[in-house]
């Protein structure tokens, strides 16, 4: 039975965030409500809080904290901060579930238009800066490096992310993602 919940319930998720992201690119951030959202999703809206706490969370929620802190922590402890980052980083781009990549772009744009989404995102980024720097300084780094390296690691994936986002490019998310990486870890272009 609860598989059939959670199942249930990561379809009801994903019916919410798709009629958020349509009715944001059709009407714009603010004139949406989460009564609209909720009555195109087909739920109440006391349904949409039970799956985002705030309206915002529907663009900025991606659950991926966690799993990029245990790639990680799984790259090899021998490597110096920014390389062992970079090695995490490129392993949970592999083998964490992204959401389809017209997806991904559309939030980015929205919330790259938008000054309280745009603010929630730098949070956001801070949230993860701070999951992988815990890693780091558990795996032996000193807390000085393990910001430094967190901090340009993350910086140059934003980065990416816009160009991949805000430009026309076919090319997958992940090879945009894959080659700021490689600008760091001096792998870029071999």
């Amino acid at each position: 039975m609860s598989g059939t919940t959670t199942t249930r319930t990561a379809r009801t998720r994903s019916r919410l965030q798709a009629a958020a992201l349509r009715l944001f690119s059709e009407q714009g951030y603010d004139a949406t409500t989460v009564e609209q959202i909720a009555r195109e999703a087909g739920v109440s809206h006391m349904t949409f809080f039970r799956h985002f706490p705030t309206k915002d969370a529907v663009v900025l929620e991606d659950g991926f904290d966690p799993a990029i802190a245990a790639a990680v922590a799984a790259a090899p402890s021998r490597l110096p901060p920014l390389a062992r980052v970079c090695a995490g980083l490129r392993a949970a781009l592999t083998h964490v579930d992204l959401p389809a990549q017209e997806e991904v772009r559309l939030r980015v744009r929205i919330a790259a238009e938008h000054p309280v989404l745009r603010a929630g995102t730098y949070a956001a980024t801070e949230t993860t800066q701070e999951a992988i720097v815990e890693v780091l300084v558990a795996g032996g780094a000193s807390p000085f490096e393990a910001r430094v390296a967190s901090a340009a690691a993350l910086a140059a994936l934003t980065a990416a992310l816009l160009e991949w986002c805000l430009g026309d490019t076919v090319e997958p998310m992940s090879s945009r993602l894959g080659a700021a990486l490689g600008v760091l870890d001096g792998t870029a272009g071999r």
